[in-house]
Parts: structure tokens; C-alpha cells; sequence
């Protein structure tokens, strides 16, 4: 599950609110070891989230870097070259 969270930090254009909100969601999941919560768990897990998120768009604002920002298809050009060295 986790494995779908991407660093957000740095990017080019920045990360959109909708990217931050699916780490978030992602991280809640794997924390409460299930992708779909009870009924009765749905609210505590809506409200994780939604913590989760604004921490995450508050660090995200907060941290500086000297690096120049990474675009998402030079991201996506390297996972591909990863893929192809691992699965041929």
C-alpha cells in the first residue's frame, strides 16, 4: 500500500492538494490495516485523513530546499528505466 505514496517535497509544478489528500489516505490505510473501515470506524478514519493531510500541506509549505525542483516526467522517465532494468 505505502509503495503509492511519492515524495511531494520539490516538485514542478507543486503537489496539487488531491496528490497530498491519496498520501494521506494511503498512510491511513496502511496504519489502519484496512483499505475500506467498518461503519462504525468510517468517521475516525475521515478524520485521520483529513489531519493527516493538512500536516502533511503545512510540512510541504514549510520545507526549503536549494535543489532544483524535480518535474513529474523526468520522475516518471526514471521509474520507467527502473522497470525495464528490473523486469527486462
Amino acid at each position: 500500500m505505502c509503495r503509492n505514496i511519492r515524495p511531494l517535497n520539490n516538485l514542478a509544478p507543486p503537489a496539487t492538494e488531491d496528490e497530498v489528500h491519496e498520501a494521506a489516505l494511503q498512510y491511513v490505510r496502511k496504519i489502519a490495516g484496512t483499505r475500506t473501515p467498518s461503519a462504525a470506524n468510517q468517521q475516525a478514519f475521515d478524520d485521520a485523513v483529513q489531519r493527516i493531510t493538512a500536516a502533511s500541506q503545512d510540512l510541504l509549505q514549510a520545507l526549503t530546499t536549494t535543489a532544483p525542483p524535480r518535474t513529474r516526467e523526468h520522475l516518471a522517465d526514471s521509474a520507467r528505466a527502473r522497470a525495464a532494468k528490473r523486469f527486462g
